[in-house]
C-alpha cells in the first residue's frame, strides 16, 4: 500500500518510533492524525505538517471510538491503523502488583483490539485496509526482568497473526513490527546491562521509521529492525531447549552487573 492520500492513525505518535513514522509517512503524503496521552506533544508533532493532533488514552475503548470518528469526520475513512503505543513498566511475577498487569495489558493489547474494532468494519466493506501492529521482539522471544511486557507483546503477535490469516483474502494488510533495541525513552539508558546485553544494535527511531514504511508499500507482515533478530529467531525455533539455555546465561549476567530486576 502507497501512503499517498491515505488517512493514517498512529498511536503513541508523540515519540519515538511513533513520532519518527508520522513524520516519514507524512513525507510520503499520508494525511496523518497523531494520536497520543500526550495530547499537546501530539499536537506539536502535528503542526510541523499541518496534520491532526488528538490526545487519547487508548486503553478506554470510548476514547478510541472518539478518536476514530474525530479522525473520519476531519479526514474521511481510516486506510492505515498503526496501533504503536504501548508502556513496559513492571518487572517479575513476585514483585509487580496486580495493577500494573491490568495497565499493561490494557495499553498493550486491548487497545488495539479497541481500535481494531473501530476501524476493521468500514475496511471491509472498502476490501482495503491496512493494520500495523507494534509488538517488540519480547513478543517473540522475551524481554529479560519484565514479565507483563512480555506476555502482552506475545499477545499481540498472536492477534496480528491471526488478523492477517483471517482478512487477507478480503483486502486487509497487516504489518507486524518487532524492534530490538531503538533509541527511546522506554529502552531507557542504553549503557545498562539489559541495553548492553539483550537490547541489540541500538537503531534510532528515524531508521526504524524507513524500515516500517518499506514494510507497508511491500505489504510485508513481519518487520524486523535487525538481521540478528532473525538469527534469535531462528535458534528459539530450531533448539528451544539451546536458547533457553542462553537466555538464561544472559539473565544470570544481566543480574550481575546490575541489571532490571528479577
Amino acid at each position: 500500500m502507497q501512503f499517498q492520500d491515505k488517512v493514517t492513525v498512529v498511536t503513541g505518535g508523540a515519540s519515538g518510533i511513533g513520532a519518527a513514522c508520522v513524520r516519514n509517512f507524512a513525507a510520503r503524503g499520508a494525511k496523518v492524525a497523531v494520536v497520543d496521552l500526550n495530547g499537546d506533544g501530539a499536537k506539536s508533532v502535528a503542526a510541523e505538517f499541518g496534520g491532526l493532533g488528538i490526545a487519547c488514552n487508548v486503553g478506554d475503548e470510548g476514547e478510541i471510538n472518539a478518536m476514530v470518528a474525530q479522525v473520519e469526520a476531519a479526514y474521511g475513512p481510516i486506510d492505515i491503523l498503526f496501533n504503536n503505543a504501548g508502556i513496559n513498566s513492571g518487572r517479575e511475577i513476585l514483585n509487580t502488583d496486580l495493577s500494573v498487569w491490568e495497565d499493561q495489558w490494557r495499553v498493550n493489547v486491548m487497545a488495539h483490539v479497541y481500535a481494531v474494532r473501530a476501524v476493521l468494519p468500514g475496511m471491509l466493506e472498502r476490501r482495503s485496509g491496512y493494520l500495523l501492529h507494534t509488538a517488540s521482539m519480547a513478543g517473540i522471544l522475551m524481554s529479560h526482568g519484565n514479565l507483563p511486557y512480555t506476555v502482552s507483546k506475545h499477545a499481540v503477535v498472536g492477534l496480528a497473526e491471526y488478523l492477517s490469516v483471517t482478512h487477507h483474502h478480503e483486502g486487509i494488510r497487516v504489518s507486524l513490527l518487532a524492534p530490538l533495541g531503538v533509541r527511546t525513552p522506554m529502552l531507557g539508558d542504553t549503557d545498562k546491562p539489559f541495553a548492553r546485553n539483550a537490547a541489540g544494535p541500538i537503531k534510532e527511531p528515524e531508521e526504524v521509521a524507513e524500515q516500517v514504511a518499506t514494510a507497508v508499500e511491500e505489504e510485508r507482515f513481519l518487520i524486523l529492525t535487525d538481521e540478528i533478530a532473525q538469527t534469535w529467531m531462528a535458534g528459539k525455533t530450531n533448539d528451544m531447549e539451546r536458547w533457553l539455555g542462553g537466555m538464561r546465561r544472559m539473565q544470570e549476567k544481566i543480574q550481575s552487573e546490575g541489571g532490571r530486576d528479577t
